[in-house]
């Protein structure tokens, strides 16, 4: 009986530990920013114009991709990068797959030097990248994402 309340206790405690994160959690703070000049910069500076869209009118697309419950963006510029970061937390899982493909890459669907913003969904939260697929800002932020949300 000890060990079974034990192993509850721990699965109930790893499941509220992985599930409690906040959009404020995922977000680069000051210290995790990669050297090379970057700055924070207000607004947004998406690569292209459909990245920043989905973020301003994600209300619209909610009969497709679900209700945003919150929703945040950090932009970054440096001489050789910029871009921004969108973060989104929906009441339930991500279903918008397929129509965010759509959005972002057109008929290549996948990201191409045109359009190379990249995502990834982890449960209940979206994450897109605008910006280059070589830009350290974004390798820097993937990285915590995963560590985050396994």
């Amino acid at each position: 009986m000890k060990i079974t309340i034990t192993l509850s206790t721990l699965l109930l405690l790893f499941t509220t530990n992985s599930f409690s994160q906040t959009l404020a959690d995922l977000k680069l703070k000051p210290k995790e920013i990669p050297k090379g000049g970057y700055m924070v910069s207000d607004g947004n500076i998406c690569i292209t114009p459909q990245a920043c869209n989905f973020y301003t009118d994600i209300e619209t697309y909610s009969n497709i991709v679900g209700t945003v419950k919150s929703k945040a963006i950090q932009s970054f510029k440096s001489k050789a990068d910029r871009g921004s970061i969108i973060y989104f937390e929906f009441d339930h899982v991500f279903k918008g797959d397929r129509f965010l493909q759509g959005l972002l890459w057109g008929k290549a669907g996948e990201p191409t030097d045109e359009h190379p913003e990249e995502y990834v969904v982890k449960g209940k939260f979206l994450i897109i990248w605008s910006f280059k697929s070589d830009s350290p800002i974004r390798e820097k932020s993937e990285a915590k994402i995963e560590a985050l949300l396994p």
